[in-house]
């Protein structure tokens, strides 16, 4: 359970997720939901159970699809004259002990945070204005 929200001043800007993962997400729930389709139709054409077994793989991609696109969409990056908040970490930029880029592939990358209390978060590049963040916070 997170303590009280911290008073850290006027807000800046915020960043949510960037549109082109939130698209992406998007087309791979319309693309599930087409095939879960198309395999109910060949289940009651063709009368054969793997049809209905495909189908049902498909129909749980498309729910989990869309409940992660709903838990990314509420995902924010708040930057505050005294500190940032980002999802339950709030820290003024006097508690915050290191912060530096992490790579973790061919192009991924993510803010890494540390708090004074040992506390840890990373940031990862899917958000808008990745960019900007970094020459915010570092």
């Amino acid at each position: 359970m997170p303590g009280p929200i911290k008073n850290l001043g006027k807000l800046i800007s915020t960043h949510g997720t960037s549109p082109v993962y939130l698209q992406r997400a998007a087309i791979v729930a319309g693309v599930s939901f087409f095939f879960f389709l198309a395999m109910l139709v060949a289940f009651y054409v063709r009368q054969h159970i793997g049809y209905f077994f495909l189908s049902t793989v498909f129909l749980i991609v498309y729910v989990l699809t869309l409940i992660s696109w709903i838990i990314q969409r509420r995902t924010l990056v708040s930057i505050f004259e005294d500190g940032i908040r980002y999802k339950k970490f709030a820290a003024s930029w006097k508690e915050i002990e290191s912060a530096e880029i992490v790579k973790d592939g061919a192009d991924r990358k993510h803010i890494k945070l540390q708090k004074n209390s040992r506390e840890k978060i990373a940031i990862p590049s899917s958000i808008l204005g990745f960019e900007q963040l970094v020459r915010i916070i570092l």
